[in-house]
């Protein structure tokens, strides 16, 4: 997801100057009298990035009654916790690089950056605290919770492939979608709306976070080196198996899960793997996924057609299906 893209997906100019806001508030947020510490912690801040997560937020602050200090700071609350998560996702992974740069793990070391990590979510926390009220503070720490068991669950089941489609689904949840769903929810509860417009837009959220994931799997696959990163069909080198993979399984059986066996055992075999994952039956068929979670997100924003922001919200749903071909 590039952000010039989604930026023809959202014409809306008050989104954008107050994206603006969210990144400068990033930056003061972190600066601290510990020059070294606001160093780690602006480390990604100043590498970019998508920033999804706050644009969810200040899309669902569109819904009620426009408070955008709070907007804004819903949108900082989420990416300072989506940043720490990264950070300890790189010491969990030994990934050497992180948006283009060094990753805090190697640019210091593994210890740093966990408290880098920690630092953020502890000035998230803080945040909304201050400035968001306690039933945010809550949803906060219930979703981190969330992130931490998807993150444990995905660690548990490295190199595993008897969890089929279901158990993806629930790491997904909890790893990606859970943080997208409470950043539509903060931004919602944040501009003051009522409940069934809270419900209505975490569970666009909830649906658009998992088919976010899922589309995310499809370009690991689809992409080249360059764009993703990293090397094309890493993460299934190291024993994490994307719902391509746990499709191809329930399609193909024990032959596909010999090419899995002879992958783990060699490295080199892992372009017969993927010419199997790539191939336009199983591409398809993870369409499909993404197909379905999209019309799940769509009935969700039928109680919010009244909207003005409504055909922007449909806008991103065609967007995130549209980037997967």
């Amino acid at each position: 997801m590039k952000p010039s893209e989604i930026k023809k997906v959202i014409d809306v100019p008050e989104i954008w100057k107050n994206m603006e806001k969210v990144e400068n508030r990033l930056f003061e947020i972190t600066d601290t009298k510990y020059k070294y510490l606001t160093k780690i912690s602006q480390h990604l801040i100043n590498a970019g990035g998508k920033r999804f997560r706050p644009l969810v937020a200040l899309l669902a602050g569109e819904l009620g009654n426009k408070d955008y200090n709070k907007i804004i700071d819903a949108g900082v609350a989420v990416e300072l916790i989506h940043l720490g998560s990264l950070y300890h996702d790189d010491v969990i992974d030994k990934s050497p690089r992180r948006r283009g740069v060094e990753s805090a793990n190697i640019k210091w070391d593994s210890t740093l950056a966990i408290l880098g990590g920690d630092y953020l979510m502890a000035k998230a926390s803080e945040l909304a605290a201050d400035n968001l009220g306690i039933e945010s503070v809550k949803l906060l720490a219930t979703t981190y919770a969330k992130l931490v068991e998807g993150q444990t669950r995905e660690i548990e089941l490295s190199f595993r492939t008897d969890y089929g489609v279901e158990g993806y689904m629930e790491i997904v949840e909890g790893k990606t979608a859970s943080l997208i769903r409470t950043s539509a929810r903060l931004g919602a509860i944040a501009s003051g709306c009522d409940n069934s417009t809270i419900n209505a837009i975490s569970e666009w959220g909830l649906q658009s976070g998992i088919a976010f994931q899922i589309s995310d799997d499809i370009l690991d696959l689809t992409s080249d080196q360059e764009k993703l990163g990293k090397p094309v069909g890493n993460d299934i080198l190291e024993g994490t198996y994307t719902l391509p993979v746990h499709i191809a399984i329930e399609e193909y059986g024990s032959s596909f899960l010999d090419i899995v066996k002879e992958t783990k055992e060699d490295k080199e075999k892992i372009n017969h793997l993927l010419e199997v994952l790539k191939s336009e039956k199983i591409l398809n068929k993870t369409r499909e996924m993404t197909k379905y979670h999209l019309s799940e997100s769509n009935k969700a924003l039928n109680a919010l057609e009244g909207f003005p922001i409504y055909k922007t919200l449909l806008k991103i749903n065609e967007y995130l299906l549209k980037r997967t071909y």
